[in-house]
């Protein structure tokens, strides 16, 4: 996968969007919600950042705050799931799904990212 098709795939995340927007007006829909907006959405905009690294050291910082911010999302969305504050279990299952591949992708972005730095 090259950078403009992992990005495209980061910019179509922002599916939590139509998550949130199905989720009830209750003090922990609303901040869930809130939640996953702000952490879902930073993932692609902190990637926009990454390919203006200044040194590959910087590189490794940006790509593993992407990583931090999939996994705070991926934690939130199995709250949203477990706790059943959605609507439509597709879209729920969905970014479930996404956001473990793109897990994924980034641990090993992360690490082969290293091995060249050690390099």
């Amino acid at each position: 996968m090259n950078k403009s098709e992992l990005e495209e795939r980061l910019v179509t995340f922002v599916l939590i969007i139509d998550l949130v927007n199905e989720m009830p007006n209750t003090k922990a829909g609303n901040h869930l919600s809130g939640q996953i907006v702000r952490s879902g959405t930073s993932v692609s905009l902190n990637y926009g950042e990454t390919q203006s690294g200044e040194s590959r050291r910087d590189f490794v910082h940006k790509i593993k705050v992407v990583l931090k911010e999939l996994r705070e999302t991926y934690i939130c969305l199995k709250i949203i799931n477990r706790t059943k504050l959605y609507k439509t279990e597709e879209i729920i299952q969905a970014a479930l799904k996404e956001n473990n591949e793109l897990i994924s992708i980034f641990v090993k972005s992360v690490e082969t990212a290293q091995k060249n730095m050690e390099n």
